[in-house]
């Protein structure tokens, strides 16, 4: 069921949406070679609970997810691009690194993913991230009231197939609310024109994910982390909006705290 919020419930979301950003900017910057994904889940799950706020994703456990995430972040690492689950792994120079978080703060989550690379980068991953941005900057401004999920997915994918990009559509954006996943999905292709209309208090989560060099998907042995198929890099940006009559306001907005 899709839900539409009102206005009194969207200013209701920006305490979760504030500490999402919050807590995705300092991490990214704690985050150096060295660090070990495990101390990045340690250290998300201190801040969560110094501000009150309920994880996610712990006790997540949807159908494809072959246990209990256990972890409050998903670490992604080089050529996983989605659901990387923690563990033991120090970073090396180079990581292409994307960072997932979601809480509930008073009832209302917000989500909202980013990806860098620590130490010395590659040209080709830099590339990567900054056509996840720009495929999130273009889903942003799509989505007004009066347009439609397929004028979003037709942005998302504009970007990507621009720099010469296959798309993967099973996992994309999701609405937002009192759950972290619901109605209507946000798949990041599409036809404009199609699909459900874009209504004021349509609360999304828009994340573009590409992989540099295929679509296809693999899980490893944690039956969580996602992989590309060919061993390609990934990368993934997302941010919670919300529509209104005004525009979309983007409730996870980093901008302000230097974090795109």
């Amino acid at each position: 069921m899709i839900e539409l919020r009102t206005p009194a419930e969207i200013e209701a979301m920006r305490p979760a949406g504030h500490f999402v950003a919050e807590t995705l900017a300092t991490l990214r910057e704690e985050t150096k070679v060295g660090t070990n994904l495990l101390a990045i889940d340690r250290r998300a799950h201190e801040l969560i609970r110094r501000a009150g706020a309920t994880s996610c994703y712990i006790d997540y456990h949807p159908s494809f997810g072959a246990s209990p995430f256990g972890k409050v972040i998903c670490t992604s690492i080089n050529d996983a691009v989605l659901h990387g689950l923690p563990f033991d792994y120090a970073l090396r120079d180079g990581d292409l690194v994307t960072l997932d978080f979601a809480v509930s703060v008073d009832g209302w989550v917000a989500d909202s993913a980013v990806s860098f690379v620590v130490g010395t980068p590659r040209d080709e991953d830099l590339a990567l991230i900054d056509t996840t941005e720009r495929a999130l900057d273009a889903a942003i401004a799509a989505a007004t009231v009066g347009n439609r999920i397929g004028d979003i997915s037709h942005a998302v994918a504009e970007v990507a197939h621009a720099e010469g990009l296959s798309i993967n559509t099973d996992f994309g954006g999701h609405g937002v609310g009192r759950e972290m996943h619901g109605d209507p999905h946000v798949p990041n292709d599409g036809k404009p024109g199609r699909g459900y209309p874009l209504r004021e208090g349509l609360v999304l989560a828009l994340e573009p994910w590409f992989l540099q060099s295929t679509d296809k998907l693999v899980t490893d042995d944690d039956g969580w982390t996602l992989r590309s198929a060919d061993g390609s890099r990934g990368a993934h940006s997302e941010h919670t909006i919300a529509i209104t009559a005004d525009g979309p306001i983007i409730l996870t907005d980093r901008s302000h705290l230097g974090v795109h």
